[in-house]
């Protein structure tokens, strides 16, 4: 590992770097409430995308090895800006990202509600303490054994759930617990589970259940579903740690459905790119909000702030760094039958 010999900069010191690699700052005052405010660093998210980038070639580590795999080869961003490059073209990109976050946030939301009815209402009509009961759960969640932990995957999920309930100051839970004890039907345990808890349980549910519930918002199969919620959760977790999210990289990708189950993103299953990008999972967001709130407005907000994306025409940036699919703006959605 290299030694970090970064040095510590002052606001007037960072501006005049930047300065220095041709980003243009056409009002330094304003620049430097910036810098004060959100940050050198939170705002080089935003600006790398400005960087020029070198010839393609393959990066040598220091003993002269290839850093990437197999002799692959890779373009690497220069310290130098693209010309037309400004300071505030990375603000104005870092507020369209904000927004974009509290909106999806938004939607998530109400699917994060939604869910735990969902499940809440599957399972206990089985067993009020069906989160207890292996038997009413998959075999691989329950029941096998983590090589590493010597824990099941249920036993994890467990321990999740008794630290939320424990941390929690809700009356409902406090008086549930001063009256009838431990445990907590699942109906009102739920209320405090947050979105990876909700998705994590359902993808330890049987598929019987699964599929029922995946059923209600027009998808076949219940572990498509599973994979839908558990990109929903990594979706969650980059908007409430307020990271950069308009063309970030998503690792954790939702599963294709069947053929007509989501006829107007489908496409996005079909190019590895859009399936890579934030795009996808805010199309599976309106889905579900069509059958959890048919009457939202959800997504014509979306439609509006998409169209305010900020004009980086001269650092050749837009909307397809998102994953856009083409058409979108002409898409009708309807509530799943």
């Amino acid at each position: 590992m290299a030694d970090y010999d970064k040095p510590w900069l002052s606001y007037r010191d960072q501006l005049q770097q930047l300065k220095d690699r041709g980003l243009t700052i056409t009002d330094e005052s304003r620049a430097l409430t910036h810098l004060q405010r959100i940050g050198y660093y939170r705002l080089s998210g935003y600006w790398y995308a400005f960087r020029q980038r070198s010839n393609v070639c393959c990066p040598l580590d220091k003993r002269g090895r290839p850093v990437l795999k197999k002799g692959k080869t890779d373009y690497l961003a220069l310290d130098a800006f693209k010309p037309g490059a400004t300071f505030q073209q990375a603000v104005d990109l870092y507020v369209f990202d904000k927004r974009l976050r509290l909106l999806a946030l938004d939607g998530l939301e109400r699917i994060e509600v939604g869910l735990r009815v969902d499940i809440a209402h599957t399972l206990g009509r089985l067993d009020p303490y069906a989160y207890l009961n292996p038997a009413l759960l998959h075999e691989e969640f329950a029941q096998k054994i983590e090589q590493k932990t010597g824990l099941t995957p249920l036993h994890k999920w467990q321990e999740g759930h008794a630290r939320l309930i424990n941390r929690s100051r809700e009356t409902f839970i406090q008086h549930h617990k001063k009256k009838y004890g431990l445990p907590v039907p699942i109906w009102i345990a739920s209320e405090v589970w947050d979105f990876g808890t909700l998705s994590h349980l359902f993808g330890g549910m049987r598929e019987k259940e699964q599929d029922a519930i995946a059923a209600r918002y027009g998808i076949s199969n219940g572990r498509v579903f599973a994979s839908w919620l558990r990109s929903l959760n990594h979706l969650r977790n980059v908007c409430a740690h307020h990271s950069r999210l308009w063309n970030r990289n998503i690792t954790d990708q939702p599963r294709r459905p069947a053929a007509g189950e989501a006829p107007l993103f489908e496409y996005g299953w079909k190019d590895a790119h859009i399936q890579a990008r934030p795009f996808l999972l805010l199309c599976i967001v309106q889905h579900l909000l069509t059958t959890i709130n048919p009457t939202s407005t959800w997504w014509q907000r979306l439609t509006a702030l998409l169209n305010e994306f900020p004009d980086l025409t001269p650092v050749g940036i837009d909307l397809d760094g998102m994953g856009i699919i083409e058409g979108w703006e002409n898409w009708e959605w309807r509530e799943q039958q």
